[in-house]
């Protein structure tokens, strides 16, 4: 089988088991919320409601159906592309997600590629001497960085940078002093072309003195990643067949490095960036909560603290839907670019 035929066909079995993840995901979220302590109508009316407004809501909000008839439903909904209202003030869930996705992809995408700037730098400092000092020293720093707790990180960065030094906001996304920029919900690119057009940089100026410390904070612990990657493959790739052969024909230990060596380290390092944006995930959520970063992370806490069910449903299956399509985007950019890899 030739190798586009067998890209083609790994590229659609990665796309066909896609929605058996998604279900099992949005089946796994439905059963843990009902098994999990906490009653949604304790939530919205009190535990000293009568009993006889506590039954009406649960009947208005369809909780008294059968669990199998409530499955149904919610399993239609997905289906039809309907995540549902919130319990808590009736809002439709995918607008509190479009209201709340931008801040938290924003703050996810600067600090991914902050991360990978920094520790591709890092794991690439010690290259010249390998186990010597700058060698040790990034190995040390992708081991502290990843092992850094996400709340003590956070809250230290505050301590530092915005209590004691007083140079950038404790928390928030914008200034409450400035009118946010209006547009698609990215304070960064909307406040850069409100700057272009108009000439007045107050917007854009706000956006990155909240933006910094939270994003800086999340890139610091996920650019060990990078590092600790970068570093292992670039001294299994030095030690290649392929590299000793460039440097017996004379070439250049920089030139060796740059354009033998580097470009395939970097190919696992491009693989482990599909899987770090499921770790941003999870950093995220404390982080937002920590910086009072108003995203779809912080939205899910949220949620959870209210048991507001199709709310916490429908954040989990958007977020895990970017995941599955970033995954599955990267390996087929790997697989494009990488002609070592086969999918026979």
């Amino acid at each position: 089988m030739s190798r586009h035929r067998a890209l083609l066909r790994y590229l659609a079995t990665r796309v066909a088991l896609a929605p058996l993840m998604l279900w099992l995901i949005a089946s796994l979220v439905f059963l843990l919320l009902r098994l999990a302590p906490g009653d949604p109508i304790d939530a919205l009316l009190g535990t000293r409601a009568p009993a006889a407004a506590r039954e009406a809501l649960r009947a208005q909000l369809g909780l008294n159906r059968p669990l199998f008839e409530q499955y149904g439903h919610y399993l239609w909904q997905l289906l039809s592309g309907d995540l549902g209202s919130s319990l808590t003030n009736q809002e439709p869930v995918m607008g509190v997600i479009r209201d709340s996705l931008p801040a938290s992809l924003e703050l996810g995408s600067v600090a991914l590629i902050l991360a990978a700037l920094l520790g591709l730098a890092v794991g690439f400092s010690g290259i010249a001497r390998p186990e010597g000092r700058l060698d040790l020293a990034g190995r040390l720093y992708g081991i502290g960085t990843y092992a850094l707790p996400p709340f003590w990180a956070a809250m230290a960065m505050q301590l530092l940078f915005a209590v004691w030094l007083g140079w950038l906001p404790v928390g928030g996304r914008f200034p409450a002093t400035l009118l946010p920029p209006q547009g698609s919900g990215f304070y960064l690119l909307d406040s850069l072309l409100e700057g272009l057009r108009s000439g007045q940089w107050q917007q854009l100026g706000g956006t990155l003195r909240h933006l910094i410390l939270p994003a800086g904070t999340l890139a610091l612990l996920l650019s060990g990643i990078f590092a600790n990657a970068l570093r292992l493959n670039l001294h299994r790739t030095l030690d290649s067949d392929y590299v000793e052969a460039a440097r017996s024909r004379g070439l250049s230990e920089t030139r060796v490095v740059l354009r033998h060596a580097l470009p395939n380290a970097l190919l696992p390092v491009l693989t482990i960036t599909g899987i770090t944006v499921a770790s941003l995930i999870g950093g995220a959520l404390l982080i937002e909560i920590t910086y009072s970063w108003p995203g779809i992370a912080s939205r899910l806490q949220e949620a959870i603290g209210q048991r507001d069910y199709p709310l916490v449903q429908g954040i989990v299956v958007v977020i895990s839907s970017l995941v599955v399509l970033v995954t599955v985007s990267v390996d087929l950019l790997v697989a494009l670019i990488d002609p070592r890899i086969s999918y026979d």
